[in-house]
């Protein structure tokens, strides 16, 4: 998968691990960094299907933050990320299908979404 960055800072902490490590100590580093790689490495938002299962745990938000999608990185941290220039699905009802289509994502933030 294609993975943007939005944000200087931000940018800097997810292409660089001694940057990482600085903002978000070293156990964080090593969970960014593995959850960057399987981002990466997957072909679709899909290959996270269904949400919620995994050790990653990825769901989509909703609320404030409808279209905003999360992955587990250190309890309560999540990784935050929109998908990019995605198609609008033919059936809204098939989730399945509209994470199929997401093959460009871009990282809008770390953060605690419960708090």
């Amino acid at each position: 998968m294609e993975i943007h960055v939005s944000g200087r800072q931000l940018r800097k902490a997810m292409e660089n691990e001694d940057s990482c490590r600085r903002q978000y100590g070293a156990a964080m580093t090593k969970k960014v960094m593995l959850r960057l790689a399987v981002l990466r490495a997957a072909d679709s938002l899909a290959v996270f299907w269904p949400p919620k299962s995994g050790p990653e745990r990825c769901h989509e938000l909703k609320g404030d933050l409808a279209g905003v999608f999360s992955i587990d990185r250190m309890h309560p941290y999540r990784l935050l990320f929109k998908a990019r220039d995605e198609a609008p699905p033919l059936d809204r009802r098939d989730e399945q299908q509209r994470w199929r289509a997401i093959t460009s994502i871009e990282i809008v933030a770390v953060e605690d979404t419960h708090g």
